[in-house]
């Protein structure tokens, strides 16, 4: 299906690499070192396996293999499809909005409603001459969000847009090409694990890792298989885990995003590690916006020639690699330079019961703050109450508490007419690897809670 072009100040092409010289480290793949000549070599073959035209699905876990693709795809003028999930439906809703779709994935029995193209496998690799170029204006990648009808909402990344996004990323984080490894627990196919795991080292000729390590035993042993200097990018959600499994390996930095972080985790994080931790603020629409360090201030700054400002209750971000200006969802307090903010919560997550406000980012945080919650959420169902008074639902994994324990715990941090009815105790929270809560996964449990007699 044919893009529509709008208006883009981007003209020229731009290096799908910034690697220094083809003998670079381009990437390690289970720690072992991959240069930049085999790299762009697999690229070539990829794309030359690639039919005409098409848009690309790329299901590859492994982040090699999805960044060869990507620039496979990107080589070949074929924009990457990024939705939040495969399921039936939004594999439909792909097919609807490109006919021509394809996917690939580095799993053989990967199976979904679309055309699969085999790409070549690694012993037929051969070495690349040179890096190639792509128009700064092409679409890279079309990223899907549901809006509010649920119906997923296409928003397309030019190449150009993407490359100075990432670029003033790496030049906030000090991330100057070789010799800096880049290891991440979210998946390429994520927002932010594009940007930060995927195009953050290969526009700033910094190394890319192949795995995704989950378990914290994994992302030692994956730290440990790198050089310094090491970044990772993850999640509170991963964060947690990690230090919950005991040792945490030692390295240079941390960058977290997807969720607020509290300063307690942060400073948690930085003493056992060693690292210095920062957070990422964005959103789809905008891409990367701003950088935190937690333990020091919860204000955010923005990137260089990014600009915030205020217009009424809403808050625009403009300039920088933002191609035009754009409302954010979030309630954000904008300081008098336009480039430190602070972050007071998300529009959508403002709860008004009786008169008072918070949000469900707060009262997540109260509840996994209990000891002994090891993860929790909270939920506002779809349908009105009778009397007109919104009902807060949550749901806990606590091991070894109750639910009359937990609500005592929360009776002591939040205002009561906040307090959860009903709080459900379940074994764990169906999240995506990037930590995040699909909405129809609560509505789910929220289902089950009806069924079942409600916890006091």
């Amino acid at each position: 299906m044919p893009h529509a072009q709008s208006a883009s100040r981007d003209s020229g092409r731009c290096p799908v690499v910034g690697y220094r010289s083809l003998d670079d480290v381009a990437a390690y793949r289970r720690g072992v070192p991959v240069t930049a000549r085999r790299f762009l070599g697999d690229v070539a073959r990829a794309a030359a396996a690639l039919p005409a035209t098409g848009h690309m699905l790329n299901l590859c876990s492994d982040r090699y293999r999805f960044a060869v693709a990507l620039l496979a795809a990107l080589a070949r003028g074929h924009a990457t499809l990024l939705p939040p999930a495969t399921t039936p439906n939004l594999v439909r809703a792909m097919r609807a909005f490109a006919p021509d779709a394809y996917f690939v994935s580095d799993a053989p029995g990967a199976g979904i409603d679309l055309p699969r193209v085999v790409l070549p496998s690694d012993p037929q690799a051969g070495d690349a001459a040179q890096a190639p170029s792509v128009a700064a204006s092409q679409v890279a990648a079309i990223v899907f969000t549901s809006g509010s009808t649920g119906e997923p909402q296409p928003h397309e990344k030019r190449w150009g847009a993407l490359v100075r996004n990432v670029s003033a990323e790496a030049a906030r984080l000090g991330i100057a090409g070789a010799g800096h490894a880049i290891l991440g627990t979210v998946p390429p196919q994520h927002m932010f694990g594009l940007e930060s795991t995927v195009l953050l080292p290969l526009v700033s000729g910094a190394a890319l890792t192949a795995e995704r390590p989950f378990f914290p035993a994994e992302i030692d042993a994956a730290i440990g298989a790198l050089p310094p200097a090491r970044t990772l990018f993850t999640t509170p959600f991963h964060l947690r885990n990690w230090l919950a499994g005991g040792q945490a390996a030692r390295l240079e930095r941390i960058v977290s995003a997807t969720a607020p972080l509290s300063a307690r985790l942060a400073q948690e994080v930085e003493a056992r590690t060693g690292a210095t931790l920062l957070e990422i603020y964005g959103c789809t629409e905008t891409g990367q916006l701003a950088t935190r360090r937690p333990t020091l201030s919860p204000d955010w700054e923005a990137y260089d020639g990014v600009r915030l400002q205020s217009d009424g209750e809403t808050v625009i971000a403009s300039g920088g690699h933002i191609e035009s200006p754009t409302a954010l969802a979030d309630l954000i307090e904008v300081g008098a330079d336009g480039r430190h903010f602070r972050l007071l919560g998300r529009s959508a997550d403002m709860v008004n019961i009786a008169g008072k406000r918070n949000s469900l980012g707060y009262l997540d945080h109260q509840l996994t703050a209990i000891d002994g919650v090891v993860d929790g959420a909270f939920f506002i169902p779809d349908e009105d109450a009778e009397d007109g008074v919104t009902r807060l639902m949550a749901f806990a994994v606590a091991p070894g508490l109750t639910a009359a324990e937990i609500l005592a715990g929360l009776r002591a941090r939040i205002d009561p007419v906040f307090l959860p009815r009903p709080l459900l105790l379940v074994e764990s929270l169906p999240r995506r690897p990037t930590g995040k809560l699909p909405r129809e996964a609560l509505l789910e449990l929220a289902a089950r809670a009806r069924r079942e007699p409600e916890a006091r």
